[in-house]
């Protein structure tokens, strides 16, 4: 029976209208031959597992430099899945340039300059200006973009998967003309190295005689805290963990996207297997199956050499090949939430999830799930190899511990510094070479854009969990930023919110509608700000995740330490 003044079905699939041609082929978009060759030639012998997606558009990425809607298509064909599922991950994620049919394809090189705090006080937007003012937009693309993790050599810039430091339009100009483009791999401690030193003697005996109950005494006894930002004890998720039935998974958060942050990548360039064997310590205590590294993409080197040792591992037959699976992130900050990272490992939009449950309960596939952060695994081998007095015997203004301070901004000698967990601002300042010559210390991030910033008077109180809180800030992942008395707070504050209203994953309103409307109250030249304590008090109390419950610490911070500039 007609239906609308239609016809029959013709007898090949195709309803056609009775006044018009019909259609000659089913609705959507067509499967190309071409592009499916192209993609299953470029997926030989690789699992087309739904959890691979991501991994997937990386390949296509890398090969032809962008993602088509043809090569999207016969990607859904290959992976059994919906186009509407492809393109919904693939237009997520940053790194992923997704081109429709008669767009134009970005240019074969594309330069991303960090604009996030410590780059942005070394003059991140006239490096930007200047290289697109003297490059050929049809040749090169510049492009603004978050937190590189490299804040100790401001300004920084990425030109293809070379991270050049100390950015000038002269250096882009030299990797331009020698092709320089690809990653540096930086020399670090390699297998065979480790293992002379007593690398993985530790494990091995664990694995053989140990008892996971007194490991796990060992490591709350050394303090251990997890060092992501969250500070919960990181001895007391294993029984959390191995209180539920297995299969049992452990996942690595190394997305260290918080601007200003840059140690697990110190670390990692250079002695990536402490952490491993941290790493295989805390799978061997909650019995994990699979161990997954979750790294961020803007960490190349990191990604290059641990994919080299995961391998000199499974030669070493110190894990089983596959046991460790290397995922690869794609510029999302918002992934650095654990339940996002886990979305994300599973092939999906990094979305936060609501919880309970939460992930040691319901984590990768549905699995009881361990998580920690790069540096904390990387303690977590140290204490099982020199016992807890490599943590707890170092006290300072009556903290325990020791604290790995990335320190960038205004100081004479940005880097990474291990100190004391009692140090104050001014501790850090003084092992950073003090102030940078001509400038007087003014103000600090304390623990990245979501701790806000304090000022130069607030500065005896010690770096450490709970000793912030009162102050309305937090320690976080103890990116510490230093700034000076030519810098604004005002300023400094819009850059940490333009940052949120990029980097929200756009699931809940109060985030993805607060981080926005704040940018635009923010650039008035006189700050609203009964307006902007309402909106900060509708985001902390609504949003479903960390993002925009600390997105309004700068606002409130600055309106309350430079009243002046507001």
């Amino acid at each position: 029976m007609a239906l609308d003044g239609q016809s029959k079905n013709s007898g090949k699939g195709v309803w056609k209208s009775g006044k018009g041609k019909g259609r000659h082929h089913p609705k959507g978009r067509q499967l190309e031959d071409q592009a499916w060759e192209e993609i299953c030639t470029l997926l030989d012998g690789l699992p087309r597992d739904r959890d691979r997606l991501i991994e997937h558009l990386h390949l296509i990425q890398d090969r032809y430099g962008h993602l088509s809607a043809a090569h999207l298509r016969a990607l859904a064909e290959e992976m059994r899945m919906s186009m509407a599922e492809v393109y919904e991950v693939a237009t997520f994620y940053a790194h992923f340039d997704v081109v429709k049919e008669g767009a134009t394809k970005p240019p074969a090189l594309t330069i991303r300059v960090c604009d996030s705090l410590s780059c942005e006080l070394a003059g991140a937007q006239q490096l930007k200006k200047a290289l697109e003012d003297g490059l050929d937009a049809s040749e090169v693309r510049v492009l603004r973009a978050p937190c590189m993790g490299r804040c100790d050599t401001a300004p920084v810039l990425e030109i293809g998967h070379n991270h050049i430091d100390h950015a000038t339009p002269e250096k882009v100009d030299a990797a331009i003309a020698t092709g320089d483009t690809h990653v540096h791999v930086p020399a670090y401690e390699g297998y065979d190295a480790y293992v002379a030193e007593g690398g993985y003697e530790t494990l091995k005996d664990l694995r053989t005689n140990g008892n996971w109950e007194a490991v796990q005494e060992t490591v709350l006894a050394s303090g251990l805290r997890g060092l992501g930002g969250a500070g919960f004890p990181s001895g007391k998720k294993w029984g959390f963990v191995r209180a539920n039935a297995g299969p049992r998974y452990l996942a690595v958060n190394g997305d260290e996207g918080e601007p200003g942050t840059f140690k697990d990548r110190w670390y990692l360039e250079r002695m990536p297997h402490l952490f491993l064997e941290g790493m295989l310590i805390a799978a061997w205590a909650v019995e994990a199956d699979r161990a997954y590294i979750y790294m961020r993409d803007e960490y190349p080197a990191v990604l290059e050499i641990l994919r080299r040792e995961i391998k000199a591992l499974e030669d070493a037959a110190i894990v089983e090949p596959g046991y460790i699976d290397l995922r690869r992130g794609a510029g999302a900050y918002i992934c650095g939430e654990e339940s996002a990272m886990i979305e994300s490992i599973e092939g999906k939009r990094g979305l936060p999830r609501h919880r309970p449950p939460f992930v040691a309960q319901v984590g990768i596939f549905g699995a009881p799930t361990l998580v920690h952060n790069v540096e904390t695994l990387h303690w977590v081998a140290r204490v099982c190899r020199e016992g807890p007095e490599v943590l707890n015997s170092t006290e300072k203004n009556g903290r325990t511990g020791l604290r790995s301070y990335s320190v960038s901004g205004r100081v004479a000698k940005p880097g990474m510094y291990v100190l004391p967990a009692g140090s104050t601002i001014m501790d850090l300042i003084a092992a950073s070479g003090g102030m940078v010559a001509g400038h007087s210390f003014k103000a600090y991030q304390p623990g990245g854009p979501s701790s806000g910033l304090l000022p130069a008077s607030m500065n005896d109180i010690p770096l450490d969990f709970d000793t912030l809180q009162p102050h309305g800030s937090f320690i976080g992942s103890a990116a510490v930023v230093v700034l000076s008395d030519h810098d604004s707070a005002r300023g400094a504050a819009l850059n940490m919110l333009r940052f949120f209203e990029d980097e929200s994953c756009g699931q809940c309103t109060p985030c993805r509608v607060g981080c926005e409307k704040a940018v635009k109250l923010m650039q008035a030249d006189h700050w609203d700000k009964g307006l902007l304590e309402e909106l900060s008090t509708a985001m902390i109390d609504a949003s479903i995740c960390g993002l925009g419950q600390a997105a309004p610490n700068p606002i409130r911070l600055t309106m309350k330490h430079f009243p002046d500039e507001v």
